[in-house]
């Protein structure tokens, strides 16, 4: 698991997000890479200029912008992500303000989950935003409530990475998920994170996403896992309810 470098540039690390973005997401208009990024228009507009001149972005005839030659297209994801962060955005929001910790989105991607919405908590020591990360399906909170409910035969191109005890390890984590109805990260992705994850749900009723509560470690405690997980089912049975066609 790479950690941010504690002498990042910001200007870069921005420039990489927006490809990332670009790269999962297909179009990006310069006041949504504003808004994604917390940064002014000018600067977007500015960024996304770089990312044209190096061919890791073109610019479209209506000025929004497109993915360039230099950035291969992503695998498709199992959910619509664009229309998915825009739905689940205000249900994280109340799922900070409830559970006061930072709140993520996750959707599956082959033997990875990728998080494509963070909300951050205000308190100083916290989660930081994360979205445009991938991760391992079977280690990250979200991954493992998605994978706890399919089939199988739908599990082995996962366990084919794992050596028997990983496997052995995995199978006894989601039998947990599926008793409990939640998944827990304890620093298996990042040390000094812990995560619970719950599955989000189409209308067909096949897990399609995640939502996850991130936290330091040093702020988990057993006891209090139902005081996040309460308020983590229902955001996400809010947003579930989003998928349905209104009457």
């Amino acid at each position: 698991m790479k950690n941010k470098p504690p002498y990042s540039l910001g200007s870069v690390d921005r420039a990489l997000h927006l490809a990332s973005l670009l790269q999962q997401e297909g179009v990006l208009r310069v006041t949504d890479a504003a808004e994604r990024l917390t940064i002014s228009p000018s600067t977007a507009h500015r960024l996304l200029a770089m990312l044209v001149y190096r061919d890791f972005a073109i610019q479209a005839p209506d000025r929004s912008y497109l993915p360039g030659p230099r950035l291969r297209p992503a695998e498709q994801t199992t959910a619509p992500t664009v229309l998915l962060r825009r739905r689940a955005l205000p249900h994280l929001r109340w799922l900070v303000e409830t559970a006061g910790e930072t709140a993520q989105l996750f959707v599956p991607s082959h033997t990875e989950v990728q998080i494509i919405a963070t909300v951050e908590c205000d308190r100083a020591l916290r989660v930081g935003d994360r979205a445009g990360q991938s991760l391992p399906i079977h280690l990250a909170s979200g991954g493992k409530a998605i994978l706890a409910e399919r089939a199988d035969a739908d599990l082995e191109p996962v366990y084919e990475s794992l050596d028997r005890d990983q496997r052995n390890r995995l199978q006894r984590e989601l039998n947990g998920v599926r008793a409990n109805g939640f998944a827990v990260n304890d620093q298996h992705t990042e040390t000094g994170l812990t995560a619970l994850g719950v599955a989000l749900h189409n209308e067909q009723g096949t897990a399609v996403a995640a939502i996850a509560v991130a936290l330091p470690s040093v702020r988990f405690r057993p006891t209090l896992v139902h005081d996040w997980v309460r308020p983590l089912k229902t955001a996400a049975a809010r947003i579930e309810s989003t998928f349905s066609p209104s009457p």
